[in-house]
């Protein structure tokens, strides 16, 4: 399926600022880390194997960005490593794959080697780290303000210079983090997509694909190893879903238990659904690693609006694990691949004995979904229209689609009083529903199919309902990748309701039908090959560190 990608478009004074913004983060790549034109316009679909066939880094430094973050606070704790010569490492692999994936807003990995070499001098000087990040590159979301540093919340409206670090930034330096890079999101941060001013991120396994969004930059420099752990936000799905789409693991918390304050936004006091901040990363250990020392430093006690979580994972479980598995929501049907896999996890898990497995009926995930839409833009997007209007941006594509009729609605009082009424009761009869359940935690799709073409994903439900119940929620690899010759289409006559339609159509165009299992239906079906196929796991309200717990116990019963 051949698709005509929408550009970033606006006035002339439009036109003009964003071209220097782009020249700028051009001019921040290194002449000695600069692509040759013929290795960028040649890379095969799958580019996650590129940087190390450059020449560009060494083998020491390849063997370094193959770390995971607690990999990483291990061996320079241990002087193993030094701090320099990791933020090198994963800096000059993060400018080899932006110019392959586009996903990166700022560099500044001069400033982050500076940092390190005082981190160096400190652990030279004390024999010892100065925290338990001590010298960790941590990549950084664009509306996440560092100090010194470019920063928006999605428009060029809103586009600055940071005048000082966020409280979660702050936390992070203190700590000993070292940053190196800021990471592209999309127009209005309201897509599952990853395309701004600064232009389109690509998925690293499959550049035909998206990486998702709205933190599909982090995504895909995870992926391509320019990073092992980054800072993502997360109101619809912005951490699970690139999570799910770049195949790495990623953690939206339960709301006001990580800091946000002075994160960039542009709906100051619209609190219908709360969004939330969390860690985007190469292993499930690093969740623990990220939220356990964030929150040891006492957060609460400076942002009066956090709960103080007791982050306390448990080692076993008073009573066997129950876990629900939700194939599909009941309005839309996951692609094939999704269905694949979920089916071998619940077969493993069920032989395994050593969880228990139900099948988990959702709950009118339909009028979830109806009310989250309703509750995003509770101005009717007045503020989405003015900011576009104030520089001369055109609006996106999936912009325009997020603050349409008839989600979108421009609320009174009154009105916004009865919606968060509506809110409210669903979300004490989804309580009671998953009570008569019995389940501990709920295993589901992340999304509706794997990685799709860019500018389709219109179908938030597998993650916004979360968000609206404040359910914390993991994703991570299933180990699968989709595979044409296995994952076939079928035809079917009816539909669960026009979004479901839809999404079969999609498939349609995009997987071989049963009678083409050898030869395929369409060119574009090959281009799908590669896309990781993930999973989600999902816990009560606060319940986040028994979905901790309970996400290490299923990945391990799933990978013997």
């Amino acid at each position: 399926m051949a698709t005509k990608l929408a550009e970033a478009t606006g006035s002339p004074a439009y036109t003009t600022k964003v071209t220097a913004m782009k020249k700028r983060l051009d001019s921040q790549i290194p002449d000695s880390l600069r692509l040759p034109r013929e290795i960028v316009d040649t890379a095969p679909l799958d580019v996650t194997g590129v940087p190390a066939t450059t020449g560009l880094l060494t083998e020491k430094e390849l063997a370094i960005t193959a770390l995971d973050a607690t990999a990483v606070c291990e061996k320079i704790a241990s002087g193993q490593l030094t701090a320099v010569e990791t933020v090198t490492a994963f800096g000059k692999r993060a400018i080899i794959a932006h110019q392959l994936v586009h996903c990166l807003t700022d560099i500044f990995l001069e400033e982050g080697i500076a940092r390190a070499q005082e981190l160096d001098e400190y652990y030279k000087r004390e024999g010892k780290v100065i925290g338990p990040l001590h010298g960790l590159p941590i990549s950084i979301k664009d509306h996440v303000p560092l100090k010194g540093r470019w920063a928006s919340a999605g428009f060029l409206a809103t586009v600055e210079v940071s005048k000082d670090d966020c409280l979660m930034t702050s936390i992070l330096r203190e700590l000993g983090a070292v940053f190196y890079v800021k990471t592209n999101q999309p127009q209005s941060i309201m897509h599952l997509e990853t395309h701004s001013m600064y232009g389109r991120t690509l998925n690293p396994w499959n550049t035909s694909l998206t990486p998702g969004g709205s933190s599909g930059g982090e995504g895909a420099l995870i992926a391509m190893r320019g990073s092992c752990i980054g800072v993502g936000t997360d109101i619809g799905g912005s951490i699970r879903g690139p999570a799910a789409n770049s195949g790495i693991y990623g953690m939206r918390p339960s709301s006001k238990t990580l800091p946000m304050k002075d994160y960039l936004a542009y709906q100051f006091g619209a609190d219908g659904v709360i969004a939330s901040t969390g860690p985007m990363c190469s292993s499930a250990r690093d969740i623990d690693l990220f939220i356990s020392k964030v929150l040891a430093a006492k957060p609460a006690q400076i942002d009066v609006s956090l709960v103080p979580l007791v982050w306390d994972i448990p080692q076993s479980f008073p009573k066997k694990l129950r876990v629900g598995i939700m194939e599909h929501d009941g309005v839309v049907l996951p692609h094939p691949p999704t269905l694949r896999a979920l089916a071998a996890a619940k077969a493993k898990l069920t032989a395994s004995g050593l969880v228990e497995v139900v099948d988990y009926k959702p709950f009118k995930h339909d009028l979830g979904y109806d009310i989250v839409r309703e509750l995003y833009f509770e101005d009717g997007a007045k503020v989405v229209r003015d900011l576009l209007k104030e520089a001369g941006e055109d609006i996106l594509p999936l912009t325009e689609w997020v603050i349409s009729p008839p989600h979108t609605k421009d609320h009174d009082a009154t009105s916004l009083r009865a919606l968060r009424k509506q809110r409210d009761d669903y979300k004490d009869d989804y309580s009671d529903h998953w009570n008569e359940s019995g389940c501990d935690v709920v295993l589901c799709p992340p999304f509706p199919g794997t990685a799709n073409p860019h500018d389709t994903a219109k179908y938030w439900a597998y993650t916004a309902i979360w968000n609206i119940l404040d359910y914390p929620g993991i994703v991570f690899p299933s180990g699968l990748k989709l595979e044409p010759s296995l994952d076939v289409m079928e035809a079917r006559s009816s539909f669960f309701s026009d979004a479901d339609k839809f999404n079969h159509e999609l498939c349609m165009l995009l997987f071989p039908i049963p009678e083409n299992r050898i030869e395929l239906a369409t060119d574009d079906a090959q281009k799908m090959v590669g896309a990781p196929v993930s999973f989600q796991l999902v816990a009560r309200r606060f319940n986040d560190c028994v979905l901790v717990a309970a996400q290490k116990l299923i990945e391990g019963i799933l990978t013997e």
